[in-house]
């Protein structure tokens, strides 16, 4: 029997979350798995990667083979450079938090009002115009 490393997906239309299983090659994407392993949700920010390093070494060391997806994840968390011998990767980064955004006060707003807002109704006036030269001429 050939057992894979593949994600499943999860998740409405939209938003998928994948769990990284064991599976048999022959099942389908979705079908039975032997063992799930990690979980990767691609639509936060950032992603969320999670993997039990301990299990993966363990397939990975009696022959399951990872697909390409599954392979780019496992390069990411170092986990296929630690079972290949090679040095670890960087990091991941994480993305700051943002910081809060000033309240209005802060910034030295003040509630006082410059002044009033008067816009002028020059099309009412011709109106009025209009209808005084009308009368005045009958």
């Amino acid at each position: 029997m050939a057992v894979k490393i593949k994600l499943k997906r999860l998740g409405k239309i939209r938003s998928p979350h994948y769990r990284i299983v064991v599976a048999d090659s022959r099942t389908r994407r979705d079908g039975r798995a032997i063992e799930e392993i990690g979980k990767y949700h691609p639509t936060y920010n950032p992603s969320v990667i999670e993997v039990d390093a301990e299990r993966v070494a363990y397939w990975l060391g009696v022959g399951a083979q990872p697909t390409e997806p599954v392979m780019a994840i496992l390069k990411k968390t170092g986990d296929w450079q630690k079972f290949k011998g090679e040095p670890a990767p960087a990091p991941l980064l994480t993305q700051p938090e943002k910081p809060a955004r000033p309240s209005f006060e802060a910034i030295g707003g003040d509630d006082e009002g410059k002044g009033e807002a008067i816009t002028q109704k020059k099309k009412a006036e011709k109106k009025d115009e209009a209808a005084e030269s009308a009368s005045t001429e009958a």
